[in-house]
Parts: structure tokens; C-alpha cells; sequence
């Protein structure tokens, strides 16, 4: 079981627009907008940020996506505590979610199966 770093970070925010003027001021390049309150920055080659608005009455939420080279040849450790088994997204990866030992919940990404 091993991961090649941080793939992606994973913001909610308020307000998409000043977000990603924040970001862009930080060095940040607009590499998608969905149109729809959604986005992707990126800064060199280091790990995406996708910022997606929320209702004002949701508190943003922020997860990290570590990097993973292939789904099918990651081996099971059993102080890893699996929530959710590797699963093809909307987007074109694959995900899985793991629990830390403080109960923080972790995203591992991978590309889509082959």
C-alpha cells in the first residue's frame, strides 16, 4: 500500500469568484471552470485545487486527495480502515476513502481502471 503524495485539494467555499481571484493572486492558473460555481486551479506542477460553492448555510469543508498510481495494485494494510472501496467517479478517477486514527476521513485517488 503506497501513494505518491497529495493529488488534489478539495475546497468549498462561499463564494467561487473571490475564491478563485484569492487563489490566482497566490499564483494559482485557472485550468477549468465548470460555469456552475465550480472550478480548477493550478500551480505549477503541484497538486490541483478544486473549489466548489455551497450554500451560505453549510460550513466549507476542505479534503485532501493523495495520489495513487494504479487502484488495481493497491494492497490492503490492516492499519488502513477502508470506509469506501475504490469507486469509478463522475469526473474520471477512481476514489477511495480511508479513516486516519483520529477519525479524520482521507480521499485516495487513482486514474480511472484501464
Amino acid at each position: 500500500m503506497s501513494t505518491e503524495g497529495i493529488e488534489a485539494i478539495f475546497l468549498e467555499t462561499h463564494n467561487w469568484g473571490r475564491a478563485a481571484k484569492f487563489f490566482q493572486a497566490l499564483g494559482f492558473q485557472l485550468d477549468v471552470s465548470a460555469g456552475d460555481g465550480s472550478g480548477v486551479l493550478r500551480n505549477g506542477e503541484g497538486p490541483y485545487l478544486v473549489l466548489v460553492e455551497v450554500p451560505q448555510d453549510r460550513p466549507p469543508q476542505t479534503q485532501i486527495a493523495l495520489k495513487v498510481p494504479d487502484a488495481d495494485a493497491f494492497g490492503e494494510d490492516p492499519a488502513v480502515e477502508v470506509v469506501t472501496p475504490f469507486e469509478d467517479t463522475h469526473y474520471g478517477t477512481r476514489e477511495m476513502t480511508v479513516r486516519d486514527p483520529d477519525g479524520r476521513v482521507w480521499s485516495l485517488q487513482a486514474p480511472p481502471a484501464r
